[in-house]
């Protein structure tokens, strides 16, 4: 349990309603006929709501739901730990809407989980490029990867199947490229920003993150008497030219 806790609270909280809803409709205690995307239900006049959130709660059956959940959890994680305090919620409410106009109203997919997995994976990528990473049983560059899961697809479940899950990818690039690739290369401007209270909540209910540039740092809690400098997250080049190695060597002496 204490994995969960540690983990970032969106995808903590996203992580343990798909578990419920997909054991409780696995389980036969609740009708899997709530779980579709079904467009014409939401829109009619006693909209099904609730038909917005259920399609991505929903885990494939069988070994693939305890395979989707660890999925979800570990690229979420991953994902959300790389954003700012509160970033993650507006990123994920970005990427969901894309796939329910993408792979739910344009290719009909109803249930819509591994698009959004595949979002997280795509992301995670993106903020580890130069990286390689263990898929099965070899290494491959991390950029490859959400390829080479597309690939897995389409040998088990068929082309529709890639089609619906490759949404996240465009979905989550364009999110991407919205905020960081066009306001940074560009010039242009970042239209999607996390509002200031959310900010706040976020960074009062989850202290132990720091947020960098290039990702976010979990800082362990202080010793008392721990000195300052041993609780900075800088890396070993830091620490070796911040330490002693060269300022206890003394006065330099002139040869010759």
């Amino acid at each position: 349990m204490d994995v969960f806790w540690e983990a970032p609270p969106v995808i903590r909280t996203l992580t343990a309603l798909t578990l419920v809803q997909s054991a409780l409709m696995y389980g036969g205690l609740v009708s899997l006929s709530w779980a579709p995307f079904i467009p014409r239900s939401i829109f009619s006049w006693r909209p099904e709501i609730y038909r917005l959130v259920t399609p991505f709660l929903l885990t494939k059956p069988n070994v693939s739901f305890l395979f989707d959940l660890y999925t979800m959890y570990y690229y979420g994680s991953a994902a959300e730990k790389s954003m700012a305090p509160g970033e993650f919620l507006i990123y994920l409410l970005f990427v969901a809407f894309g796939i329910m106009l993408t792979a739910g109203g344009y290719l009909g997919a109803s249930i819509l989980l591994s698009p959004l997995i595949m979002a997280f994976v795509y992301t995670y990528t993106q903020t580890n490029r130069g990286t390689k990473t263990r898929f099965w049983f070899i290494d491959i560059p991390v950029e490859f990867l959400p390829y080479a899961m597309l690939l897995v697809t389409m040998v088990s479940y068929g082309w529709h199947a890639v089609l619906a899950e490759s949404m996240g990818i465009v979905v989550a690039h364009t999110y991407n490229f919205l905020t960081r690739i066009y306001p940074t290369f560009g010039g242009g401007r970042n239209f999607i920003t996390v509002p200031s209270f959310l900010e706040r909540y976020f960074t009062k209910h989850d202290p132990n993150s720091g947020y960098r540039g290039y990702g976010t740092a979990r800082r362990a809690p202080r010793q008392a008497e721990q000195p300052s400098s041993a609780s900075t997250s800088g890396s070993s080049w830091s620490s070796w030219t911040s330490s002693n190695t060269w300022n206890g060597r003394g006065a330099g002496r002139r040869l010759g």
